[in-house]
């Protein structure tokens, strides 16, 4: 039910009059600020954790703990840039609620001169990068999913069943999974997903700790030429940005997001801890010989330790709720004037159906899709995960006076932010080509 603004909003640091965005919020079915958390945490807590000793590796025992942790603050200040440069964009233009594209619109059509034609723009490269990102996404988790069945189950019951058999196994119950519109009834999708990499993580542990860990010949700090693969792991395991705002928007109370203690000082901080825990102690067991998953290390001969591979393929399996989510949300409301209001409830459901119906051939004729869309992954995560937040504040601050503080201090800082979003950019897309041309070179 919609709220009227009354007088009292300026209790809330508000002038008398002052438009209030949450008073105006009409959510059907808004989501518990625990419900938001088990989402944000889906979004940034993934089979990334299992790469992080993989990133130690590289990066050093020292400075692994102290570059997670810094891209940690770095990704959570940006998260934070976005949602409240889109609650300040609702509050000038005097709506309710603005999604991810809508914000860059918004932003930059009421900045300075020189921006307010990229409006629409904007908007447009927000939209069509998620859909990308998202759609193409669920190749690699389908090949992902597909693979690890294979391996495993192929060894144990000596059989040789092709790739594909498997990619059209794991379609089936994506039929159900994708077809969950509502935020609310992804919920237990991404708790059950949750809970599943949190049992990988505790099996991962127990041989990690199951006997004492020597650290006399493990690195501490990282050879240079070893940065920007640090780097680039940690950055793409911790990047959740495409349902940061789909999330908020829908909260019964948005006003605990920021807030502190909140959902995002709660969520990144729980995110940025066991990252740390799994890639200092995953590395100081397996030194050099880390592989890319801290999985494939474990004892293959032991089932609990081969458990963890069809575990962390049954949560990317129910992880798809979510991702599907957003771009579904972007794609409906761009086609869904094509269809009679009596017909949406059909349409959604071809149109899920037909999007998964594609990926699904696209895994199934091309096999080695992983570095295609890691080069997509690299340039549009880069730019939405951090590039885009920092640009999106510094625009809507450019034409008010004072609005980057003494000496012009938020503007330094959004320089430097941009700086490393840039580097974060170029290593990704370099190491993403290099994949290529090593596979089809």
């Amino acid at each position: 039910m919609e709220l009227e603004k009354t007088g009292n909003e300026s209790s809330n640091g508000l002038a008398d009059g002052e438009y209030e965005p949450f008073r105006h919020r009409r959510v059907k079915k808004p989501n518990s600020t625990n419900g938001t958390i088990i989402h944000m945490l889906k979004g940034s807590l993934g089979t990334g954790i299992l790469a992080m000793p993989s990133a130690f590796r590289n990066g050093g025992l020292v400075f692994g703990i102290i570059g997670t942790t810094l891209v940690g603050i770095i990704y959570a200040h940006c998260v934070y840039l976005l949602v409240s440069t889109s609650q300040k964009s609702c509050k000038r233009t005097r709506v309710p609620v603005l999604g991810f594209s809508e914000t860059a619109q918004s932003v930059f059509r009421h900045g300075p001169v020189a921006t307010q034609r990229f409006g629409n723009a904007a908007k447009a490269y927000i939209d069509y990068s998620l859909l990308i990102v998202s759609f193409f996404s669920v190749c690699v988790y389908l090949l992902f999913i597909a693979t690890t069945l294979r391996d495993v189950v192929n060894s144990e019951l000596d059989i040789d069943w092709d790739t594909r058999i498997y990619i059209l196994l794991t379609a089936v119950p994506l039929i159900f999974v994708t077809q969950v519109r509502d935020l609310r009834y992804l919920v237990p999708f991404s708790a059950l997903a949750n809970m599943l990499i949190l049992v990988t993580f505790g099996i991962t542990l127990y041989y990690v700790f199951r006997e004492p860990i020597d650290l006399s010949d493990r690195a501490l700090f990282p050879e240079i030429t070893a940065l920007p693969s640090f780097f680039g792991t940690v950055v793409y395991a911790v990047e959740g940005i495409g349902v940061v705002l789909p999330v908020e928007n829908k909260m019964k109370h948005p006003q605990h997001f920021l807030s502190c203690p909140g959902v995002l000082g709660i969520v990144l901080t729980f995110i940025t801890v066991l990252y740390n825990v799994t890639g200092f102690f995953g590395y100081a067991r397996y030194g050099p010989g880390t592989r890319a998953s801290v999985t494939l290390n474990l004892p293959n001969e032991e089932w609990l330790a081969l458990s963890t591979q069809l575990l962390a393929a049954l949560a990317i399996l129910f992880t798809l709720g979510i991702y599907y989510y957003v771009p579904m949300d972007i794609l409906w409301r761009k086609v869904k004037h094509c269809f009679p209001v009596e017909r949406h409830n059909a349409a959604q459901i071809g149109i899920r159906f037909g999007i998964l119906i594609a990926m699904t051939g696209l895994a199934l004729g091309v096999p080695e899709l992983e570095p295609f869309i890691g080069l997509v992954g690299s340039i549009c995560s880069a730019t939405l995960g951090l590039l885009t937040p920092i640009v999106l504040d510094t625009v809507f601050r450019w034409p008010t006076p004072g609005a980057f503080g003494l000496y012009r201090w938020r503007l330094v800082k959004n320089g430097i932010l941009l700086a490393f979003g840039l580097f974060i950019l170029v290593v990704g897309t370099y190491f993403s080509i290099k994949d290529i041309v090593d596979i089809y070179g």
